[in-house]
């Protein structure tokens, strides 16, 4: 895929010296800047929490992101593997082979 129709954007995550490039797909910019938004935002509140160096609380935010998705991903496996158990109890019951 051409890096054409790529942006640049700049991320600025907690209170790091210097801002993460990025190069992404124009339609992805409002996925990354929500992320950006909701890291700063624990960040700056478990900053106000945590009595830790920026770097122990950034972790600790990347650890809560971690385990969210870890959380999220084990939910929709589970959701996937209903619909395709459904999908073949479905398909028996009306003859067909799929």
């Amino acid at each position: 895929m051409a890096d054409n129709n790529k942006v640049k954007i700049w991320i600025q995550l907690a209170d790091a010296a210097n801002p993460i490039a990025l190069s992404i797909n124009p339609e992805e910019e409002e996925n990354y800047r929500k992320a950006e938004e909701l890291v700063n935002t624990l960040w700056k509140k478990w900053m106000n929490r945590f009595n830790g160096t920026s770097e122990d609380v950034l972790g600790r935010v990347a650890f809560q992101f971690a385990r969210l998705y870890l959380e999220a991903y084990g939910e929709n496996r589970q959701v996937n593997d209903f619909l395709t158990d459904l999908d073949k109890q479905l398909g028996a019951l009306v003859g067909g082979d799929e």
